[in-house]
């Protein structure tokens, strides 16, 4: 069975869904799903995750992202991107360095963001962007959002371009009408990029044209161990006995030393093969075992 984490650079035009799916026939995998959706307008970095390696896609997509995004200002559209029809202009005032760096430092730190008509938020069941199609417009509560970088990288008379590290929840489109705002005026996405995931940040993409190819020659693209998809837990190595133990979903000795809270754990020839809660005291309790090591 297919397991690992492939690191779509999705193309311009596909939502991130028809992505999946191609992907998802072509290598035959049983059980897929992506990571953090990518509007059809945006290419990037889109993580799959394949077989049981689908079992920690939730701790993914609390990671942080890198997004480098245009704003094309004095044009506000319906859906906040280039794909949508144009529903306002504005006048785009005159502003220089000085008030473009402070009008982004507004938007750094934790701040709250009303999320977009055209999301896949449910309201009462119905994703919001089904309601904004059928031209309803429902009041959304702000969410909290944290956006730890926020940079300038071109700036002219008519467009910003930006790159953002922010977390989960943040839609950039919402920020992108937000700081035109800001700056006195409207505006929309022009071209979006998501440039990685945490903790993906120095690992290469594959193509569909690259995945097709492999698949082509009877060979596999480049797939992460899911082990390696969450550094920020504490790794286990256990013995053979205790490995036997845990796959049997029993409580297991380790050392004294490891920390209370969730583990990954190892067998005694470095493989992964799930998660676990240590209790702080010498023992860990199985929470989400993948295949039985071989």
């Amino acid at each position: 069975m297919i397991c690992g984490i492939l690191l779509l650079d999705k193309p311009r035009g596909l939502s991130s869904n028809a992505a999946l799916q191609r992907v998802r026939r072509l290598l035959r995998a049983d059980k897929a799903g992506h990571v953090g959706s990518l509007d059809p307008l945006a290419t990037g970095m889109l993580p799959i995750c394949l077989g049981e390696a689908t079992k920690i896609a939730g701790d993914i997509l609390s990671g942080q992202k890198c997004y480098r995004f245009t704003i094309a200002l004095g044009t506000r559209t319906a859906t906040g991107d280039v794909e949508g029809a144009v529903v306002e202009t504005r006048p785009v005032p005159a502003f220089d360095s000085t008030v473009l760096s402070s009008t982004l430092q507004r938007f750094r730190g934790r701040t709250t963001q009303v999320p977009p008509m055209y999301s896949a938020i449910k309201r009462d069941g119905q994703p919001l962007y089904k309601l904004a199609r059928a031209g309803i417009e429902v009041e959304r509560a702000p969410r909290e959002i944290h956006v730890a970088e926020l940079t300038a990288l071109s700036v002219d008379a008519s467009s910003i371009e930006l790159e953002a590290l922010c977390s989960k929840g943040t839609y950039i489109r919402t920020l992108a009408e937000d700081i035109a705002g800001a700056l006195g005026t409207c505006g929309h996405v022009a071209a979006l990029r998501r440039l990685w995931v945490e903790p993906f940040q120095n690992e290469p993409m594959d193509t569909l044209e690259l995945i097709e190819a492999c698949t082509a020659r009877g060979e596999l693209p480049r797939l992460i161990e899911p082990g390696s998809a969450i550094p920020q837990l504490p790794a286990v190595t256990l013995s053979a006995d205790a490995t036997a133990r845990v796959q049997h979903g029993q409580i297991a000795s380790v050392p004294a030393e490891i920390p209370p809270g969730r583990v990954r754990l190892y067998d005694a020839n470095g493989r992964f093969f799930g998660v676990a809660e240590a209790d702080g005291f010498g023992t860990v309790q199985p929470k989400r075992l993948f295949v039985a090591p071989a």
